[in-house]
């Protein structure tokens, strides 16, 4: 087991957050909290073409680049750290790895090189829908970016349907979260394509890796909400003394070190059990969504206490990883299982 990045692994981490900071900074965020487009499609062009990231995890045999699932979790964490508000997670995560869970060949090998190269956005969802005779009725739940895809996974009783789009009726849906958008999707007699092979084991296998990289994303949040805080006490003055010096915020700010060293070290295990030991994975997913998914809203709300009245104001940046961190938590559903996985 190897848990430390090495040298190339660094420099992708080093490449992927210099991006980010150039071309994803909080202003352009802002833009998508202020009511703008769900997100900049000239910057998923680069993300895709420019640094392959949405290729990162896909086979070569599919347009992939054929990288492992440590280096994909760099990548979820630098776009946590940045809160860059793009379909990655949607499209080239949870959607891709449930196509490729499956055991359609000939499916993957139709749609894969488009979510590959970044030109089809595909979704995947759930809910309240039926199939009768090839056509799917019903509604899903809550599906991100749903309004932006072209494509969508959808799983039923029956199975795993590829559904195109283009003709289905999209409501987008509020979101606690204003850096990403949701949307309801309702399918009337609409076609629908069956994906071959043992849905049960692909939903399972997704839904462990979607575990694994929304942690992932999850550490990066957690890092930049520890780091805002540590800065802040380092210059806010009050009764003559940088808040810093004070007990109770420095207690705030170690706690929070306590809960980003923790949670590193199980997104390291779980990216490299996703890669080498799938055996581990089951285990390891679970035990990186129940630590490190609710350690990250616990650092962020920590962050909005140290900055004080600030903190709590639409301006400042710190509500939005508080936001962030929460939709993670929960965007998986309910978690009552994870302690039989986990349990002895």
């Amino acid at each position: 087991m190897q848990l430390v990045l090495n040298q190339e692994q660094e420099d992708l981490r080093a490449s992927v957050r210099k991006f980010f900071q150039e071309q994803a900074p909080m202003a352009k965020v802002r833009t998508v909290v202020d009511g703008g487009p769900d997100f900049d499609r000239d910057l998923w062009r680069r993300m895709a073409g420019e640094l392959g990231l949405t290729a990162l995890a896909i086979p070569e045999e599919f347009g992939g680049v054929g990288a492992s699932q440590i280096e994909r979790s760099i990548v979820l964490e630098e776009i946590g750290r940045a809160l860059v508000p793009s379909p990655y997670l949607s499209s080239a995560v949870l959607a891709a790895d449930l196509l490729l869970a499956t055991e359609d060949t000939s499916a993957k090998a139709e749609f894969l090189p488009s979510i590959a190269s970044g030109e089809v956005l595909a979704v995947s969802g759930r809910g309240d829908v039926t199939v009768s005779s090839g056509k799917l009725d019903g509604q899903t739940g809550p599906v991100l970016d749903g309004a932006s895809a072209d494509i969508a996974l959808v799983q039923t009783d029956d199975g795993i349907y590829l559904v195109d789009l283009a003709d289905v009726a999209k409501t987008p849906l509020v979101s606690y979260d204003p850096t990403r958008r949701f949307a309801r999707l309702t399918f009337a007699g609409t076609p629908a394509r069956r994906l071959a092979g043992d849905h049960t084991a692909a939903v399972a296998h997704a839904g462990d890796l979607a575990a694994v990289a929304l942690a992932a994303e999850s550490v990066g949040i957690l890092a930049r909400a520890m780091e805002m805080a540590v800065e802040y006490a380092k210059v806010r003055v009050q009764f003559g003394r940088f808040i810093g010096s004070y007990q109770a915020v420095k207690h705030s700010c170690v706690n929070s070190y306590v809960d980003y060293e923790l949670a590193y070290s199980v997104v390291r295990h779980a990216a490299w059990a996703a890669s080498h030991a799938l055996e581990e994975l089951p285990v390891a997913a679970a035990h990186a969504r129940a630590l490190v998914l609710p350690a990250a809203f616990r650092v962020a709300a920590r962050t909005i206490e140290v900055h004080g009245g600030i903190g709590y104001t639409w301006e400042h940046d710190a509500h939005l990883y508080y936001k962030r961190a929460k939709t993670n938590e929960l965007l998986l559903g309910e978690s009552g299982q994870l302690a039989d996985r986990l349990s002895l």
